[in-house]
């Protein structure tokens, strides 16, 4: 039965062949699902207005636990191996049927939400949740529909259904452990479970988007975007804890959003409705736009730490794990692009978070150079991204997406190739990562050196600037920026063990060849010899 005071859609969970549910609540507001959320004791009302969750054992994605149904429709578009792992049919239908069979009595929360803000690329959402706070996740983060007749009239294209206490048997279900995300592109179906992490919701939404859009000529991309005073749009690449987030809202450019893209012919189009920011030692002074929203009402604090009598929460404690997340609508930010669109962009930057310190701060890139570290996407995974990561590691990551991409890196990279050709962008390589030495000698780069030389090259300010070339990894490096100290420049420079450095300079040159050969009989040799010259 549906509660009142909602709005319910015309087109019901038929097609799903739910029945028996207890009280369905349809596209509940924030407020609705605050009183939901309370009620329930699935959170807590903290000091200015979010609302405090806990995710359990689950602080990080989980991707050990995620499938994608092989069956014969879709198969054959799959890059099948470590990331895109097959799930047979038989076993889906199994736990799908166990999992209807769960819900019969149980409440759920519905969203109907889109996928995008281009109209004509956008994929019509469905979201049940069995959690109120889940369902305001949902809502914080896609594409919300204020009309409550477009409302009524939506009909769902994908569906993803999200229940956290309905544990997987892996003797039974096939699955690796309790938990589980299963991708079905066939049925338009995916099904979460055992796990209450928010974020598989989120990065499941952006799989299906990363599946279907390479057919329409249009790149997503795991990526911030912002617009300048002129005009100009910039695309941030990188994965968690690179600063994709932070970077991006820079008070002097519009934020198109924070996460996830598309690239079509008409420009660069955000696929969510919100930002979901890590927050871990937020600093008021180097971030103000982000600190505010986590004193705003509509934003969930996920495993933030509060004062259990004034309700205030405690950004600096990482308790329960170091990947704290805020979950906001992107109107909580006042600098922004309100429509979620921009034009072709002008410069595309790279972020990587080096734990070696040996590459660059900035170095701009050739096309060549700008595919191979898209193919390659090395960064360090940061600390409570995922689970059992307890300090920064080296990875590499294609497409600095890896986990979300369900075809072939070179599906994207190509489509990547050809749109910077057409539209004359300068793409750039950026490390917010170690300076000095590795982690644990040197020290994380300075987000005021950062910001300086980002503003400069965006602003076209390095265009009569000299540049040298990195002689291991073959980056031309500007000589000099302003507001930036020119030791910080070449890498080199800023250990005080220049042979360590330049052990450690081989040795991750030595790994980006290693890793590159998988992709070298999928591009041209020009891509190949952008590799570093080591």
């Amino acid at each position: 039965m549906s509660s009142q005071h909602d709005v319910q859609g015309q087109f019901g969970l038929e097609y799903l062949n739910l029945h028996n549910l207890n009280n369905i609540y349809w596209n509940l507001p924030a407020a609705g699902l605050y009183e939901q959320i309370i009620r329930r004791r699935e959170g807590l009302l903290s000091h200015l207005g979010p609302v405090v969750v806990r995710t359990g054992a689950y602080t990080g994605r989980s991707p050990n636990d995620k499938f994608i149904v092989k069956e014969p429709t879709t198969q054959h578009n799959i890059w099948w191996g470590s990331v895109n792992r097959p799930f047979e049919e038989s076993k889906f239908a199994h736990i799908w049927h166990r999992l209807q069979a769960y819900m019969q009595g149980n409440d759920v929360f519905i969203q109907d939400v889109y996928i995008g803000t281009d109209d004509k690329y956008r994929i019509p959402l469905r979201i049940i949740t069995e959690y109120a706070w889940h369902s305001l996740f949902a809502r914080n983060m896609f594409v919300r529909i204020e009309d409550p007749e477009e409302l009524k009239r939506h009909v769902p294209e994908y569906t993803i259904i999200d229940m956290p206490k309905f544990h997987a048997m892996p003797e039974l279900d096939g699955t690796n452990s309790e938990a589980f995300i299963l991708v079905n592109l066939a049925q338009k179906l995916i099904i979460i479970g055992g796990t209450s992490y928010g974020g598989e919701i989120k990065k499941s939404a952006f799989t299906l988007m990363n599946y279907v859009l390479p057919e329409k000529n249009v790149l997503p991309m795991h990526c911030s975007a912002n617009v300048g005073k002129e005009g100009d749009t910039a695309l941030f690449f990188g994965l968690s804890g690179t600063g994709k987030t932070t970077l991006s809202a820079d008070p002097n450019r519009a934020l198109i959003g924070d996460d996830e893209h598309g690239w079509s012919e008409n420009g660069i189009f955000n696929f969510e409705g919100g930002c979901y920011a890590k927050v871990i030692r937020l600093s008021k002074e180097a971030e103000p736009a982000i600190y505010e929203t986590t004193r705003r009402f509509g934003t969930i604090l996920e495993n933030v730490a509060i004062d259990s009598y004034t309700r205030k929460p405690d950004l600096d404690d990482d308790t329960f794990t170091e990947n704290t997340r805020a979950s906001y609508p992107i109107t909580h930010l006042d600098n922004i692009v309100p429509e979620g669109k921009g034009g072709h962009p002008k410069n595309v930057i790279f972020l990587t978070a080096d734990a070696f310190g040996v590459l660059p701060p900035l170095a701009k890139l050739t096309p060549e150079q700008a595919m191979y570290q898209f193919l390659l996407g090395y960064t360090a995974k940061v600390a409570g991204t995922e689970r059992g990561i307890t300090e920064p590691q080296a990875t590499f990551s294609t497409c600095f997406g890896a986990p979300f991409m369900p075809r072939h890196p070179s599906v994207y990279a190509k489509l990547l190739g050809e749109k910077i050709a057409k539209h004359k962008v300068t793409p750039w390589l950026v490390n917010t990562g170690w300076t000095g030495g590795p982690y644990g000698v040197g020290h994380r780069m300075s987000i005021q050196h950062t910001r300086a030389l980002l503003n400069n090259a965006l602003e076209g300010k390095l265009g009569s600037v000299e540049f040298e070339t990195d002689p291991v990894f073959g980056l031309s490096v500007p000589k000099s920026c302003p507001g930036v100290p020119t030791e910080v420049l070449m890498p080199r420079n800023t250990w005080k063990d220049k042979s360590a450095y330049d052990k450690q300079a081989k040795k991750l040159a030595q790994m980006f060849k290693e890793n590159f050969k998988q992709y070298e009989e999928f591009v041209d040799k020009d891509v190949v010899a952008a590799g570093p010259l080591v």
